[in-house]
């Protein structure tokens, strides 16, 4: 299975990035994960100008991974689910992308788009956090499907 996580980001070393190469070591025992972090000068002078034209922008550089994958996107009003149903959403699949938007979320036109819309919670938190949270909960949900002690 192929699992993309793909966000609105600078590519760039932080604090978390040691957190999310371990995660991604973890997961490769059940996945191929791939990173991809897209900020481009467009997405930056869309920012500048409008939530509306940032939110276009997210659109216009995520469309081309839609096709041929089972894509969930993550939204501040999508649907919460526990880790069991986060691990159903991994089950059966060829290849799963998860999106993360930028500083404005996402439009409906591409929020339509998914095959399904979730929340990480109620909270606010950075594309950073939110990123290691996605990563450790793909971990913990390929460790359900697979019957592996690390969700006890």
């Amino acid at each position: 299975m192929k699992v993309k996580i793909l966000s609105i980001s600078k590519p760039e070393k932080s604090l978390y990035s040691p957190l999310y190469k371990e995660l991604g070591k973890m997961t490769s025992k059940f996945a191929k994960l791939e990173d991809v972090e897209i900020f481009n000068k467009k997405i930056h002078a869309a920012q500048v100008e409008s939530e509306v034209k940032a939110q276009a922008s997210y659109t216009e550089v995520f469309e081309p991974f839609l096709s041929k994958s089972y894509n969930i996107v993550l939204h501040p009003n999508g649907k919460l689910v526990d880790s069991f149903k986060f691990s159903k959403l991994l089950a059966d699949k060829i290849s799963v992308n998860f999106y993360i938007g930028g500083a404005y979320g996402f439009e409906d036109k591409f929020l339509k788009q998914c095959d399904q819309v979730i929340s990480l919670g109620e909270l606010t938190m950075s594309h950073k956090i939110a990123k290691l949270v996605l990563l450790e909960q793909v971990f913990r949900g390929f460790t359900i499907l697979n019957n592996h002690p690390y969700h006890k």
